[in-house]
């Protein structure tokens, strides 16, 4: 049996490969899940409709809160005058890369973790779950995992029950895997992936453009799964 099997988790979800996996990975493990999700200004709304229905399939209390960051603009995810990019296999991501991709929306996992954080201390939670990986990933600098420990860190000091010595834990069950890796966990707990949302630039059904990183990097994990891909593409439909 599960250590948390006692305990209460928040998970943030946008509905998307990552973060379903880690849903449903919370809901195997934690006496009571919430899922939060976010209206933060992003370039499509279908990724919240996918979060809602997976969400009630699951019988887990979903949240979306409403925050628009896209006014502060500096990402192709929240700025319609900034192009999402196709996927580029001469761009590698590393430690050494100074500029960030135009994907990369300023600060957004601090802040979503922000909110989680509240809404963990409303419910009662000891866990905060984000589906951010160092393998399989955009470049981005808020899913490392020395960030998610100073979060932690940072979280146990901010906060009522932290101060109590009621540690809150924030877990990131995809840090260390691949894509395919990540897959694998999500086809044992029961996932259908047919049911999520990957996409930079989904269109209002929900289905994926096909040539953006998140589109690659999410192909090319059903690949070295070997696992059929039962994402709808706009182009294929």
């Amino acid at each position: 049996m599960s250590n948390y099997q006692q305990q209460n988790a928040v998970v943030l979800f946008s509905g998307g490969l990552d973060s379903t996996t880690c849903l449903y990975w919370a809901k195997s493990q934690f006496a009571k899940v919430t899922a939060v999700s976010f209206r933060y200004g992003q370039r499509h709304s279908s990724e919240l409709i996918t979060a809602q229905k997976i969400s009630q399939s699951l019988g887990v209390s979903h949240h979306i809160i409403d925050i628009d960051i896209g006014k502060l603009g500096g990402s192709a995810l929240t700025d319609t005058a900034i192009s999402v990019p196709d996927y580029d296999a001469s761009v590698v991501y590393d430690d050494s890369q100074q500029v960030a991709p135009v994907t990369y929306v300023p600060a957004r996992n601090t802040i979503f973790l922000s909110y989680a954080l509240a809404v963990a201390e409303v419910t009662d939670a000891s866990a905060i779950i984000i589906g951010v990986s160092s393998v399989d990933y955009s470049g981005y600098p808020d899913c490392r995992a020395d960030y998610i420990t100073a979060f932690e860190n940072m979280a146990n000091l901010a906060t009522v029950a932290g101060r109590q010595g009621h540690k809150l834990s924030i877990i990131a069950p995809l840090q260390n895997l691949s894509k395919a890796e990540t897959l694998k966990l999500g086809l044992s707990l029961g996932v259908d992936y047919s049911q999520t949302v990957s996409c930079y630039q989904a269109d209002a059904d929900g289905r994926a453009c096909g040539t953006c990183d998140s589109c690659h990097l999410r192909k090319q994990g059903f690949i070295d799964a070997g696992v059929a891909d039962p994402t709808r593409y706009q182009s294929l439909d």
